[in-house]
C-alpha cells in the first residue's frame, strides 16, 4: 500500500521546511511514501494550522524533544529554530527551565547538542 499524495499539502509542507531549512541535514534513508507522508501530514497539515505561529511551534517542538531526549531530532530542530530567528539564549533558557521537569541528563545532553549545532552553523555561515 502506498501513501496517496495531496499536492496542496505537499506544497504547504515544503514551504514550512524551506523556512526551517534543515532537510539537507536529515539522516536516514526513508521511502518516498514515508517522506511524502511526513511532509504532507506533519509539516503540511500540523505546522500550517492556525492558532500558533511557526516560531511557537518550533519552541514547543524543542521542548518535547528536549524532554524526550531525542538527540538526532534536536539537531535538526535547533537548526530550524535558529533559521526562524529564535536566539541561542532563548533556547538555553528553555533547556534550563526543562531541566527541572525533564531531568538534568536531558538538559545536559540538549545543551551539548545546542552548542555543537550552533558551532556547526557558525562555521557554515563563515564558509559562505
Amino acid at each position: 500500500m502506498t501513501f496517496e499524495s495531496d499536492e496542496k499539502r505537499l506544497k504547504e509542507g515544503m514551504k514550512i521546511l524551506e523556512k526551517l531549512n534543515f532537510l539537507h541535514k536529515a539522516e536516514g534513508s526513508f521511502s518516498e511514501d514515508f517522506r511524502s507522508h511526513t511532509i504532507e501530514t506533519l509539516f503540511g497539515s500540523v505546522w500550517t494550522r492556525s492558532g500558533l505561529e511557526i516560531q511557537e511551534r518550533s519552541i514547543i517542538t524543542l521542548a518535547g524533544l528536549i524532554a524526550l531526549n531525542r538527540e538526532n531530532e534536536l539537531r535538526l530542530h535547533f537548526r530550524g529554530a535558529r533559521n526562524l530567528g529564535i536566539s541561542k539564549e532563548k533556547i538555553q533558557e528553555i533547556i534550563f527551565h526543562l531541566a527541572h521537569y525533564a531531568g538534568w541528563p536531558n538538559a545536559v545532553t540538549s545543551g551539548r547538542v545546542l552548542e555543537e549545532v550552533w558551532e556547526e552553523m557558525d562555521a557554515e555561515e563563515a564558509a559562505e
